[in-house]
């Protein structure tokens, strides 16, 4: 399934202004030479807070729309928003358990 560029895109936009973005920056510059040692737990906790938001939002759309108060675009929009942000931390996290993999097969 392809997801449409305007949904990855309102995805990204959502995920910038949580600040997951550059706190996820902040945390590749912890993990190459120190700083805050907390900020690669808090960019996955406002991408994650990121995620549950899109999903509210996704369910909020859906009531409405049951309730005769919304618009069918919206309540499309909004749950295919939520999906590509699941996917997206699915597809993160993913990388991150390889990573984890790759990092315990390697030699002393």
């Amino acid at each position: 399934m392809a997801i449409p560029a305007s949904v990855a895109l309102n995805a990204y936009a959502s995920a910038a202004q949580s600040g997951s973005v550059s706190q996820g920056a902040g945390a590749a510059k912890s993990a190459l030479g120190g700083g805050d040692e907390s900020s690669f737990g808090n960019a996955l906790q406002n991408v994650m807070d990121g995620m549950m938001e899109a999903s509210r939002k996704g369910e909020a759309e859906m009531a409405g729309a049951v309730s005769n108060q919304g618009n069918l675009v919206d309540v499309v929009t909004a749950v295919s928003e939520a999906e590509a942000t699941v996917q997206t931390v699915v597809a993160i996290r993913d990388k991150v358990v390889t990573a984890y993999q790759e990092i315990m097969r390697m030699p002393i």
